[in-house]
């Protein structure tokens, strides 16, 4: 596993990282034993960037990398997220909240979740249109100082705010989701992340899991599962989708490799500032995810790729309307 350079604030983190979120909620049944014995062998594996978020649970997730973290703190790029706010009476219900003294005392929380003295990466999860990006930024470089945080992330976020955040102290990080079936990076955030010296950390590279080829139908999913309320795996979309996967699936088996090994290894492909994090819960996936960086492309397999899933293929909003509203297009 090689370890690189994560922006230009002197962090550094595994090419392959590991999303965190599904194993405390959103994708079914949950099993802390099992996540730890995962995050013991990601840390085997080399895979030892963790990305998590307070929302996450809500606090459950964070809770759950502290415990995993004892003992080997020192070997993890740990990033976790504020921003989202989620009424405690209503978990669905979500407002956003960028303001300097949010920012505050939402690092002091996670740091006692997490049970460490600093967090490597520390993301801004959504914008707060009700509060300039600079005062947000702002308060997030005094954590930096006062040493709370190494570095400063955004996600989803445009080119705009991504100028306008780092001109108030340099930005480590931008996450948005980016996969063969979410290329809307492509139109300008992966080049001024290039840019301004920002690594791009891709969530979801695996389309939250269709693009794996294990989901033939909506009865796949557990009656918890979030996905069964997302747009793309209705309807329609789910099976205009599924065809995709399909064809995906044929070319993938031409190369030797899983499905979702194919669509891994081309993210990892597009550029040396891009750092996918797959999530998962079960150690079978995490070796075969980590088995994708053996995955080397020619000319012709990359254009094939590219005739299959152009931008823009997918059918159906990435989010529910709701969500996509909180996004900083």
């Amino acid at each position: 596993m090689q370890t690189k350079k994560l922006g230009s604030q002197g962090i550094t983190a595994s090419q392959l990282g590991l999303g965190c979120m599904g194993m405390s909620e959103f994708y079914g049944t949950i099993n802390d034993a099992e996540s730890l014995d995962t995050l013991r062998r990601a840390l085997d594996l080399g895979i030892t960037f963790w990305d998590t978020a307070d929302v996450y649970g809500p606090h459950l997730n964070e809770i759950l990398l502290g415990k995993a973290l004892k003992g080997i703190r020192q070997k993890i790029t740990l990033a976790t997220k504020f921003g989202i706010v989620r009424d405690p009476a209503n978990p669905q219900k979500r407002g956003l909240n960028g303001t300097p003294e949010y920012v505050k005392t939402s690092c002091e929380a996670s740091l006692k979740r997490l049970a460490t003295d600093v967090i490597d990466l520390y993301y801004l999860h959504r914008a707060d249109p009700s509060t300039p990006i600079e005062e947000t930024v702002g308060a997030m470089a005094e954590l930096v100082k006062a040493g709370k945080i190494r570095g400063i992330g955004l996600s989803e976020v445009s080119v705009s705010t991504i100028r306008k955040a780092h001109a108030v102290h340099p930005i480590t990080a931008i996450q948005s989701e980016y996969s063969l079936w979410t290329r809307e990076p492509e139109d300008g955030v992966l080049q001024v992340c290039k840019e301004l010296g920002i690594a791009f950390v891709a969530y979801s590279p695996l389309g939250r899991g269709f693009l794996t080829g294990q989901f033939k139908t909506a009865d796949d999913f557990e009656p918890n599962d979030y996905r069964r309320f997302s747009p793309r795996f209705q309807g329609e979309n789910f099976q205009k989708n599924l065809d995709l996967v399909n064809k995906l699936e044929q070319l993938a088996k031409e190369k030797g490799c899983t499905t979702s090994q194919l669509a891994l290894a081309w993210v990892l492909t597009q550029d040396d500032h891009i750092f996918p994090i797959p999530g998962t819960k079960r150690i079978t996936y995490l070796e075969e995810n980590a088995a994708a960086l053996l995955i080397r492309f020619s000319k012709e397999e990359l254009a094939a790729i590219e005739s299959i899933a152009p931008k823009g293929i997918a059918a159906g909003q990435r989010y529910p309307e709701q969500m996509m509203q909180s996004l900083n297009g």
